[in-house]
This record gives structure tokens, C-alpha cells and sequence, in this order.
């Protein structure tokens, strides 16, 4: 029972919790909450440590490392290298995305949609608190591929000026390339490349990233 906030196992989840690095450094991230632990019990993936209130530490202490609004029951420990791996056929490219809450919900839809996803450098990181509490568990059933690992086929999406989705041939292999929500994607990822745009009837000038990758990937599952 870890009874002293100076418990190195506990340290090391403040960390966790807090910036990427700590997660780059030691290749280990932390996730709140029985949902989530459960998610990864049912993947079949171990955690290198578990926390419970009650169980394995005094709950005070637990609440005061959570980043959570009401105090959780249990944080988990993994290691990086359990997740999954290995691409498939329909993946999301998140180009430098700035919120974890998109990055975390396009993982939640790659799960929901059998793709997998890929985060480019300066993407919001995918094993931060707010991506694995958005992401629902997917973060241990979807693989998280590297860049270039990617289906070679690579469809840009884009606001204005594309091909319409519903007329673009989206047979798989294919990467759809979703860019920042402020700048969109670079300009290298959109020249000679496939373009496509979802048509919006209604005022809007565009969608939220995370709304464009679902309809994405359920236009491409839905043929």
C-alpha cells in the first residue's frame, strides 16, 4: 500500500501525467480511470504498474495526482512498445494537429472504422491524458504507425477547391491527410497530390478536424 506522496511509483506517474517528454524519455504513459485500465485488461496488454484506491495506495493520494475533475479509482502504467503495430489498409495521417481532444477522438473513429493512425512531428501527442481519455480505449486496439509507414496513397483533405468526396475513388490502401485545425496541412502534402472536399450545404465554412475524419473513413467503409 503506497502511503507517502514521496513514492517513487507515484512520481513517476506525476510525470507521466504532465509533459511528453517524461513519456518519450521512458517510453511508458499513464491512463486514468477503470474504463480505460479495463480497455487495456481486455487487449490483453499488462500494465507495468496499477494503482488503486484502497487497494494498492490511499486514495487521498491517488486524487492528488489525477488530472481528472472528480478523483479516479485506478491509474495504469504501460509500456509504449505493447501498443499494437502494424499498419492497415485505411489509415488517418494527422498532420500537426494542436488539440489532444481531436487527436484523441480521430483515434476513437480509426478503432471504430478498422483503420489505423498515424501522427506527424509537432502533432498534439496521442498518449497525453486528454487524447487517451477522448480516444476511449482505442489507443490499445488501433496501431499508431509511423509516418512513413503509411498506405502510399495519400488523399489530402481539404476545405475548398478539392474533388468532391462522394465522387473520388476511395478504394483501400489509402491515408486520408488531415491537417491543423489553424493552418491545415502543408503545402508539400497538398501539391500533386490528390485533393478531396466534403461538400457542406450549410453555412459553415468547414468542419472540425475530427468531424472530416469520421466522414472520411465512413464514406470509404460505407462502399
Amino acid at each position: 500500500m503506497i502511503t507517502s506522496r514521496d513514492n517513487d511509483t507515484l512520481k513517476l506517474v506525476r510525470k507521466l501525467l504532465g509533459p511528453r517528454k517524461h513519456r518519450e524519455e521512458t517510453g511508458l504513459f499513464a491512463v486514468e480511470g477503470e474504463d480505460l485500465v479495463n480497455a487495456a485488461q481486455d487487449a490483453g496488454i499488462e500494465p507495468v504498474h496499477l494503482l488503486v484506491a484502497g487497494e494498492t495506495i490511499e486514495p487521498e493520494l491517488l486524487a492528488g495526482v489525477s488530472t481528472l475533475a472528480h478523483p479516479t479509482r485506478a491509474i495504469g502504467v504501460y509500456r509504449r512498445s505493447d501498443l499494437p503495430v502494424g499498419a492497415r489498409d485505411t489509415c488517418l495521417g494527422l498532420w500537426r494537429l494542436g488539440d489532444p481532444g481531436n487527436v484523441g477522438t480521430l483515434h476513437r473513429t480509426a478503432d471504430a472504422f478498422g483503420a489505423c493512425l498515424a501522427v506527424s512531428d509537432g502533432c498534439a501527442d496521442p498518449l497525453s491524458p486528454k487524447a487517451l481519455r477522448a480516444s476511449a480505449g482505442a489507443v490499445f486496439r488501433v496501431p499508431l504507425v509511423p509516418w512513413d509507414e503509411m498506405p502510399v496513397r495519400r488523399i489530402a483533405l481539404v476545405a475548398h477547391g478539392g474533388d468532391r468526396l462522394e465522387d473520388t475513388d476511395l478504394s483501400p490502401p489509402v491515408t486520408f491527410l488531415l491537417g491543423g485545425e489553424r493552418h491545415g496541412l502543408a503545402e508539400e502534402l497538398v501539391n500533386d497530390r490528390e485533393k478531396v472536399t466534403i461538400a457542406l450545404p450549410g453555412a459553415a465554412e468547414s468542419l472540425n478536424v475530427a468531424a472530416a475524419g469520421a466522414i472520411a473513413l465512413y464514406e470509404a467503409t460505407r462502399r
